[in-house]
């Protein structure tokens, strides 16, 4: 039988993961708090993060960073999108305006 959590993300009881994601307090109040269908939507939200600062996860602020991230995500009173993002849909277009139809 799965190991059942209240989703702090979701505001349910759920599946839990199987295991802490990584170790250290975050990874464990994760495990504790966090269902497998909220942490499945955490690689999409790191990916729009990572590239919309541009971080190389090799330098330790951009990790400090992403788990800061990680925490709000999960666990802030909203899960914000990063500062100044927005959809490529609603971008604007380079000069011209729109492109033409053909």
């Amino acid at each position: 039988m799965a190991r059942m959590v209240s989703c702090v993300k979701i505001g349910r009881e759920l599946p839990g993961l199987d295991a802490p994601p990584f170790s250290g307090p975050l990874g464990l109040r994760i495990y504790e708090n966090v269902s497998q269908q909220a942490w499945a939507l955490w690689p999409a939200q790191s990916s729009l993060i990572i590239n919309h600062y541009g971080l190389s996860l090799g330098d330790p602020n951009a990790q400090r960073i992403l788990f800061q991230q990680m925490e709000e995500f999960f666990f802030g009173a909203s899960a914000r999108l990063p500062e100044g993002w927005t959809p490529e849909a609603a971008a604007p277009q380079g000069k011209g305006g729109a492109p033409r139809r053909k």
